[in-house]
């Protein structure tokens, strides 16, 4: 499995722990993070199902949250299966190369995802800020460009990660991730050798997605407020601000537990590793699971089709 080289290895697969710390308990964990997943799915494919069938929701707001939809569902998928099969059948060890491609899936749609928000930033700014071009300007054509930009922008990224732990960092001190899947930095801490480069690369697209994302997603809004106070009723103003109220609740819901889980990995020295591991698999868990209630609930269109498609099913035929 490994050849040993002055106290490091020469890993063909790694040993995911689930919890650390909490594994006599994997077995409990199990049943919240199992119903969370299926939540997640059937949500999701609920979202698409929906826009799919009800054209007057092909719309380019609703085409990016299809985009999201498709997001959540790969993202949850990268992890909860590996880690339910640690929970139920104790299959931690992971192949090296399974790894890797976990890790690359697992941060290219978390950042495809923060890009998608923004592209949907665009996309309401346009609309309310300049209503007489929204058709013109977001057309489908351009919807279409802007999701494989943020899926590009993804794949240039990332790519490299794994890349430069496959070339750069072939020995370590141990084959064990205290971790619940392979996160980037949960494996090149355990590597031996210079590790500078993986950490500042790492550091570095960390500030380009979510900062920077996060900072131009703001000003996008600052914009949209200051339109909106220019309208001449509360009425108005309230019904313009009701269209953008899903979109800064799905950005909310995904951008504040990353800052959460990160600010927690990077000064909770003294939070326990389980709270880490938990914290780190609820932000890959929370966003496809409220999304789609996010967004069935506060938008009518999908609510109204959604309910349509239920009375539709619970008719006898």
């Amino acid at each position: 499995m490994f050849i040993s080289n002055n106290a490091c290895l020469v890993p063909s697969s790694f040993w995911l722990t689930g919890i650390p710390g909490l594994e006599s308990l994997h077995i409990w964990l199990s049943i919240p993070f199992s119903s969370m997943y299926l939540v997640a799915v059937v949500g999701n494919v609920t979202i698409l199902a929906v826009i799919k069938m009800e054209r007057s929701l092909h719309q380019p707001m609703y085409f990016f949250l299809c985009m999201l939809a498709v997001i959540d569902l790969v993202l949850s998928t990268s992890t909860m299966p590996k880690l339910l099969a640690i929970f139920w059948f104790g299959a931690c060890n992971i192949d090296l190369d399974a790894c890797l491609t976990q890790m690359f899936f697992i941060h290219c749609f978390a950042t495809v995802e923060s890009g998608i928000f923004l592209a949907m930033a665009f996309d309401r700014y346009v609309a309310i800020c300049d209503p007489l071009h929204h058709t013109s300007v977001l057309t489908h054509a351009v919807v279409g460009r802007l999701g494989l930009a943020a899926l590009l922008r993804g794949v240039l990224y990332i790519g490299p990660l794994p890349l430069m732990i496959r070339l750069r960092l072939p020995l370590y001190r141990t084959q064990i991730i205290a971790h619940s899947y392979c996160e980037h930095m949960a494996v090149v801490t355990m590597a031996c050798g210079d590790t500078t480069v993986n950490n500042f690369y790492g550091m570095g697209i960390g500030f380009l997605v979510l900062i920077l994302d996060s900072l131009a997603i703001t000003v996008s809004y600052v914009m949209i407020f200051k339109a909106v106070m220019g309208l001449g009723t509360p009425e108005a103003r309230l019904k313009t601000l009701g269209t953008c109220s899903s979109h800064i609740c799905a950005i909310l819901v995904f951008y504040i537990p990353i800052a959460v889980s990160s600010l927690t990995h990077r000064f909770g020295h003294d939070v326990p590793p389980h709270i880490h591991i938990l914290l780190a698999n609820f932000y890959l868990l929370i966003p496809p699971i409220l999304n789609p209630v996010v967004y069935a609930v506060r938008t009518k269109q999908i609510r109204e089709r959604f309910l349509h498609i239920l009375k539709a099913e619970s008719q006898p035929k």
